[in-house]
């Protein structure tokens, strides 16, 4: 009875057109995707990071000026001073919006459940 299942749930999925143009797995994970999506999270957050942080420890803490290289690791003490002790972005004039704060979020889990 479940290979008669199996054998019904294989020609289900192989007669529904694939949505995907790339690769795919045998779990339906397509890699390309996955991995494009994580770098466009990076991307975004070194964007934020660049505009919002950088401007300040160029001047005042130039061993902590992040680069697309260098942000991952350090990825546990922005989550600190930003989400938890909310310390960062310091002053007045620098501010993070809403979407901002989602987006370093969304980079901050994708990279901590690699």
């Amino acid at each position: 009875m479940t290979t008669l299942i199996k054998l019904i749930i294989g020609l289900t999925f192989s007669l529904v057109p694939s949505t995907t143009t790339s690769n795919t797995t045998s779990e339906g994970i397509t890699p390309i995707i996955v991995e494009n999506s994580v770098r466009s999270e990076k991307t975004t957050a070194y964007e934020i990071l660049n505009k919002k942080c950088n401007v300040c420890h160029a001047r005042r803490n130039k061993r902590r000026v992040f680069t697309l290289e260098n942000m991952t690791p350090w990825v546990d003490d922005i989550y600190t001073q930003v989400f938890i002790k909310k310390r960062m972005p310091k002053g007045k004039k620098i501010k993070l919006t809403t979407t901002e704060y989602q987006q370093l979020l969304t980079w901050i889990t994708s990279t901590q459940n690699q």
